[in-house]
């Protein structure tokens, strides 16, 4: 093994012994096992330049289906028309 030093936050610290002693073992054992989970994890971490770029790529795709284009600015007129049908449905049903 290949000996690091590594800088923890005392909370993260505090957290880490206390987990060490519940499952009695070592705070280093539990650090190997968060870098084998990040490091082997399928989805990779995401930079914030990247997440903004993902979600900037979706902007403008997803239509209503009525082809509405001002939900964003009359969504509660909208829900409450759809609350009404629904409970309209649920009233016939009955």
């Amino acid at each position: 093994m290949i000996r690091t030093i590594v800088q923890l936050t005392e909370e993260q610290h505090r957290l880490l012994k206390e987990m060490a002693a519940e499952y009695h073992t070592s705070v280093s054992e539990l650090v190997r096992q968060g870098v084998d989970k990040l490091t082997r994890s399928q989805k990779p971490i995401l930079s914030r330049e990247e997440k903004i770029r993902r979600a900037m790529s979706v902007v403008g795709i997803a239509h209503d289906r009525y082809g509405a284009t001002d939900i964003s600015i009359n969504h509660d007129k909208y829900l409450e028309e759809i609350y009404a049908e629904e409970n309209q449905d649920d009233d016939d049903l009955r």
